[in-house]
């Protein structure tokens, strides 16, 4: 990893913790002012609606003007939208704070992941770069609570007082501005030249392209397990009579579990290909989802929770290599934009789904049905390999003077 890759890890690591540390205070606040439930789920769920409608727009800008200017936004939004809660620590305040930091965050996540595979000259420079990058959420999904936390519960003399939630916000307002001070000296790229003879175009007729469907679909349902698994292990362990550290034990195991094979794929890169890893990682994952809910205690879970951890940890350094080889350069910024706003869309609302189906036909089911449809997808990198990704490597960008 080189010093300059280094440096837009640190940049996502940035603003991401922003938005990761706001969707851990905002929640708190509201509940300490007496706000429902529900009320609170709605506070939530803004945080990735913002992304559902701003991933292609987003795409697009990163496509005409690079890195730089897309980030400059993004950290802009992300501080103001923190330091409105911080002078305003009221629930409407903290609803628009969700939409700019969740938004933000996606604006420079896209941005970023673009800069950084025109980066890339073959293959094999893509699958280690984007597992580089890879690491940089699971840092601030750690950091940013972890830091707000600390403020919320000592900086204000008491825990969780109206003066530590304060301190917090305004941390998190200053945390997006690291992402500029990391990318100010990162030497910008030359926008891809559209062929002279491309037509007028829409993100929907990306779509039309075979391989790029089949990467949606495949993408859908392996986010489909991420999600299933964050939203199902707490109630499995309520049911069985687990506390909440232990099953909190769990989960992070299964995080730090994903961390960790992001850091082995650079070593593992020349060795195998995007689809075998990621065919590899649907069938883990089928097996491993019929067999959690056999599981007989919390520590056969964790040993479970691992191995997917492991197993689904790999595939987004992978996706995202093949995004980069099956789409147009100067359309890549929209093509993860539109698979940004397909997982986003996704996060809202398949909760609710699995929340619905859990209750009519029990939690157990619900882990056999994911898996068993990840497995009937297993199918789709296959023909990815074989049909759609280019044979040749790929030609390095030029930099603009």
């Amino acid at each position: 990893m080189d010093a300059a890759l280094l440096r837009l890890i640190l940049a996502q690591i940035s603003i991401h913790a922003c938005m990761t540390g706001m969707r851990m205070a905002t929640p708190l606040l509201a509940l300490r002012e007496g706000y429902s439930p529900a009320a609170v789920g709605v506070l939530l769920a803004l945080f990735a609606l913002t992304q559902v409608f701003l991933s292609l727009p987003a795409g697009r800008y990163a496509d005409r003007h690079g890195l730089k200017r897309p980030l400059a936004i993004s950290v802009v939004v992300a501080s103001t939208g923190a330091a409105v809660a911080v002078v305003f620590p009221v629930y409407p305040a903290l609803c628009l704070a969700a939409l700019c930091s969740g938004g933000a965050s996606g604006a420079a996540i896209i941005a970023l992941q673009r800069h950084v595979g025109r980066q890339a000259h073959d293959k094999v420079g893509l699958r280690n770069v984007f597992s580089w990058l890879a690491i940089g959420p699971a840092v601030s999904n750690f950091l940013g609570p972890f830091l707000a936390g600390l403020l919320i519960d000592y900086a204000g003399g008491e825990a969780a007082s109206t003066t530590g939630f304060r301190a917090a916000f305004l941390l998190l307002a200053l945390l997006p501005l690291g992402a500029w001070f990391w990318v100010r000296t990162v030497q910008e790229l030359a926008p891809a030249p559209k062929p002279a003879s491309a037509q007028r175009t829409t993100a929907w007729d990306m779509l039309e392209n075979q391989g790029f469907r089949r990467l949606l679909l495949m993408n859908w349902a392996l986010s489909s397990c991420w999600d299933v698994h964050t939203f199902v292990v707490p109630i499995l362990g309520h049911e069985r009579g687990l506390s909440a550290s232990l099953i909190g034990s769990i989960l992070g195991a299964f995080a730090m579990a994903a961390v960790a094979i992001r850091l082995l794929i650079p070593l593992l890169s020349e060795r195998v290909s995007e689809w075998q890893v990621v065919m590899g990682a649907m069938l883990g994952a089928c097996l491993l989802f019929m067999a959690y809910p056999l599981m007989p205690n919390a520590w056969a879970m964790m040993g479970c929770s691992i191995a997917l951890g492991l197993v689904l940890g790999s595939v987004q350094p992978m996706v995202m290599s093949m995004i980069h080889q099956i789409t147009p350069h100067h359309r890549q910024g929209e093509a993860l934009g539109l698979r940004m706003m397909a997982i986003n869309g996704s996060s809202v609302l398949m909760p609710v789904l699995f929340g619905s189906i859990g209750t009519v036909v029990g939690v157990s089911a619900l882990f056999w049905a994911v898996g068993a449809m990840v497995g009937g997808a297993a199918r789709l990198p296959w023909l990815l390999g074989k049909e759609n990704l280019p044979k040749g490597a790929a030609q390095p960008p030029r930099s603009s003077s």
